[in-house]
């Protein structure tokens, strides 16, 4: 069993940066694939970013791509997300997900994720 625990969400301008974190009890993040997901109203739940256990191997998706940043810090058991440049679309609520069981391929979908946390809100105002 893993808890998940967001933080780090708020009210940003346009250009601004935010960095979110996701700390894990129950079980260690760096056993573990992790990504980041994100909900606007109205919308499907979309893949952010993920960060593989087995290596620094990383992956965005392309609207945050050179934006965004997924890290860890396994002393902390923590993954964070550094996000830079942020724009009005990038207004959502942020999920952090994990699974111990989690494939390349399955990365980008939300349903192959067992574990969430109970979302951070970014909003972004022009």
């Amino acid at each position: 069993q893993v808890q998940l625990a967001e933080s780090g969400g708020g009210l940003v301008q346009a250009g601004g940066s935010l960095r979110l974190s996701c700390t894990a009890s129950g079980r260690t993040f760096s056993r573990l694939t992790t990504a980041w997901f994100r909900q606007a109203p109205g919308k499907e739940r979309e893949f952010v970013a993920a960060l593989r256990w087995s290596g620094p191997h990383s992956y965005y998706a392309d609207s945050v791509k050179g934006r965004f940043t997924i890290s860890r810090d396994n002393a902390k058991n923590t993954v964070w997300l550094q996000m830079n440049n942020l724009e009005p679309g990038d207004t959502a609520v942020y999920y952090c997900a994990t699974d111990p069981q989690i494939i390349q391929s399955q990365l980008r979908n939300p349903l192959q994720y067992e574990y969430w946390g109970q979302g951070t809100q970014v909003t972004v105002s022009s």
